[in-house]
């Protein structure tokens, strides 16, 4: 659906299985998951490493994932919110007085994991795989940085993908023929629901959409910047770079080499793309500048910039 230049996003949640829908945010999960563990299996074997470790890698990357990414959001963006609501802090469930959790429980509705950082997750990984490299892999902490970030950046793609599925991490009002409507970040599902009059959010979305009834409502729906999919099409370039260079090159085998890139790279992508990005929150207006997002890509940025300049091949005896 296109108006003049610019397109209407209005997709569904999910995939509906009738008892359970598969969010495509969480079914992009799975797919960047997927894919870092198949990428991760063909170093392990290049690497002539036990594919034994590979499962335990998995596990303990993902849950560093999860968990940082989820504890990054909660301090860096929202503690206002969550320091009186601590059981959403891990838990994928918000309170909603109208809301009822899997039929069962009222007060509370399934979110999924909605609130997200992946500068909580950097930092989370970062820490897992010293614990992982001192006692599973039993090899230096940077062999290990070296070769998961290209997994980690593969995967990147996927999550800012499913960004745009959810309408979230839009970015700024805009002329440009690149703007989309994103209509529900514009209403919220209850909003939606009381200015059509409509049943369901679903339904109350479809019909701003396309009902010319409605216009009035879909002229209110800006065009933004897609800001999610300027990321995601900038880290097939992070990808794609870090992966050559693993493959074709001796990159490897300059310690600390490659993750520092990672560093360098990804986190650049983030602080150029903050400039068109709606503010996230977070404590951004108490330092002023930049957005909360640049100011903590900052860091990363010159420890990468330190491990890509301090890198050197290991002198094998």
């Amino acid at each position: 659906m296109t108006n003049a230049l610019n397109i209407i996003w209005n997709p569904s949640e999910g995939i509906d299985l009738g008892f359970f829908v598969i969010r495509y945010y969480s079914l992009m999960f799975v797919i960047a998951f997927g894919l870092g563990w198949f990428i991760m299996k063909k170093i392990f074997e290049r690497e002539n490493e036990s594919i034994d470790h590979l499962d335990t890698l998995f596990i303990w990357t993902v849950l560093a994932t999860l968990a940082g990414a989820r504890l990054g959001h909660v301090l860096f963006y929202d503690w206002e919110y969550y320091r009186n609501h601590l059981v959403e802090t891990l838990l994928p469930i918000r309170e909603n007085p109208e809301g009822t959790l899997f039929h069962v429980f009222n007060g509370w509705e399934f979110t999924g994991y909605t609130g997200l950082a992946s500068h909580g997750a950097a930092i989370s990984i970062i820490i897992t795989m010293y614990f992982f490299s001192k006692n599973i892999l039993k090899k230096p902490q940077m062999w290990i940085l070296d070769r998961i970030v290209i997994a980690v950046s593969s995967g990147a793609i996927f999550v800012r993908l499913g960004n745009f599925f959810n309408s979230e991490i839009v970015g700024n009002v805009t002329s440009s023929p690149l703007g989309i409507r994103f209509i529900r970040d514009q209403f919220s599902a209850r909003e939606a629901v009381n200015a059509t009059q409509l049943a369901s959010p679903n339904e109350a979305y479809n019909a701003i959409a396309t009902n010319p009834q409605f216009a009035d409502l879909l002229l209110q729906v800006p065009t933004k910047h897609p800001a999610q999919l300027y990321e995601a099409f900038c880290y097939i370039f992070v990808f794609a770079i870090l992966f050559f260079l693993y493959w074709k090159t001796d990159a490897r085998e300059k310690s600390g080499y490659l993750f520092g890139l990672f560093l360098v790279l990804l986190w650049s992508v983030r602080f150029v793309v903050e400039y068109v990005k709606e503010s996230q929150g977070g404590f951004e207006s108490a330092l002023g500048l930049l957005s909360t997002g640049q100011w903590l890509s900052i860091p990363f940025i010159l420890i990468g910039l330190y491990f890509v300049f301090t890198a050197e091949k290991p002198v094998h005896l």
